[in-house]
């Protein structure tokens, strides 16, 4: 079994990075791909939906996303909510499964903790209710399930995945935290503290970066098992 992440993919805009997957033999549904956000799953528009899942399922792999920001939470929440591998998942298709926030999977044999959601610096720009949701933000209710699993698994996972970053990763990177942000970049931070990992992966920022067990991704896509 072979365990690959990547960052953003923003429907067909930056999917390219995963050309060299399509069709690959060596690789069946019992490999994985997780996205860290921004996917295009749920897309925009129907045509950017089709698109994006059209080229995902050439890809010989099970595909597992974190929300980001920038998904079209109306559509993503319509799908009925599920159990996989011990944490809460929405099925979008037999291969492509949405990993919900705050919850930890076992994924041959290690442990993920994944968490969704960031800010949009841009929703200036963009339409409430149809390029841009208010659940992009994390619940209260998100969060304290999050803590009520890690305390379940004591505190140990192997991986951390989600879209933002924690506040200390974020700054050292040279990015200032939105207001809105705070909360999460907060609660994150508590969790890099308090939780015993391995590698936290990452999207969000657009650009290949590691700071010690943080790795943030745009274009290069990390094998990690």
């Amino acid at each position: 079994m072979s365990i690959f992440v990547c960052g953003d993919i923003h429907s067909t805009l930056d999917i390219n990075k995963l050309d060299g997957f399509i069709g690959r033999e060596d690789l069946n549904e019992n490999d994985y791909l997780i996205i860290c956000g921004d996917t295009g799953i749920c897309g925009f528009s129907k045509e950017q939906e089709r698109l994006t899942r059209e080229y995902l399922r050439k890809i010989p792999m099970t595909i597992l996303f974190a929300d980001g920001n920038h998904e079209q939470f109306d559509a993503l929440n319509s799908y009925s909510i599920d159990e996989w591998n011990g944490g809460k998942v929405h099925i979008i298709e037999p291969g492509i499964i949405h990993l919900m926030r705050g919850q930890v999977y076992q994924i041959d044999g290690k442990r993920f903790f994944v968490f969704g959601g960031a800010y949009s610096i841009d929703r200036a720009y963009r339409d409430l209710g149809f390029t841009w949701f208010e659940e992009e933000i994390p619940s209260q209710e998100e969060y304290e399930e999050a803590w009520k699993n890690l305390e379940e698994c004591d505190y140990k996972v192997d991986y951390i995945i989600s879209h933002t970053g924690p506040y200390e990763v974020i700054t050292e990177l040279g990015y200032e935290c939105h207001d809105a942000a705070l909360n999460q970049v907060r609660f994150f931070q508590q969790v890099a503290d308090q939780v015993d990992f391995k590698d936290w992966y990452f999207g969000h920022f657009h650009e290949d970066v590691d700071v010690e067990n943080f790795h943030c991704r745009i274009d290069e896509v990390t094998q990690i098992e």
